[in-house]
């Protein structure tokens, strides 16, 4: 029995996707629908690829002692303007894991690509159309169009963002502590969902 025979929606939603309504991840976020349920973007994206960026043990301090728990946050995407990012806690690695994944993917948004850099012109969406900010504690992330076959000059942690985004070239500036890795995936989040509205700077 496959997912969309199995599944029973929970929202309107996932009713609409399930009986066919629905056909595209473009239509909900066209219609501003809210994604509720993790399904829908099984169905409606089978080619969706996640990666872990990183699984850590925390430790909490309760009344009984020390509870250790692991924490990992994870991005999905589908390498064609789709993406999403989770932050999942639980007592096992592969639960952690799994949270994250199903959280990611109901904070799925569209990425706006094109080439914006005045060096290439060349019309591909291999990079960003304009100059976008985002911020997330302390941490501030400057994402820049960059011509074709640059590549992604940017720190490695979170190049797997740009990836399943499905960007290749930018240039990027960052400023405020990075080493928080979760403020760090976080900024570039940001940034990149602030591509569908236009800021100035």
């Amino acid at each position: 029995m496959s997912l969309a025979e199995s599944w029973q929606p929970r929202t309107k939603l996932g009713s609409l996707v399930k009986e066919g309504s629905i056909t595209s991840v473009d239509q909900i976020f066209e219609n501003n629908f809210r994604i509720q349920e993790p399904e829908i973007v099984d169905i409606l994206i089978p080619n969706l690829q996640v990666v872990v960026l990183y699984s850590r043990p925390v430790q909490k301090q309760t009344a009984s002692g020390e509870l250790t728990r692991f924490e990992s946050l994870v991005v999905v995407g589908d390498k064609n303007g789709h993406l999403g990012l989770g932050l999942g806690k639980a007592r096992q690695t592969r639960s952690a894991i799994e949270k994250a994944t199903n959280e990611a993917k109901l904070n799925l948004i569209p990425v706006l690509r094109g080439c914006g850099s005045w060096e290439c012109s060349c019309g591909r969406p291999h990079s960003v159309p304009y100059v976008t900010i985002g911020r997330m504690g302390s941490v501030r992330i400057k994402i820049m169009p960059a011509p074709l076959g640059l590549g992604l000059v940017a720190g490695d942690f979170i190049k797997p963002i740009f990836t399943l985004a499905g960007i290749s070239d930018v240039w990027t500036w960052t400023k405020g502590e990075t080493r928080n890795r979760i403020n760090f995936a976080l900024s570039t989040y940001d940034a990149l969902k602030k591509l569908y509205k236009f800021t100035t700077f």
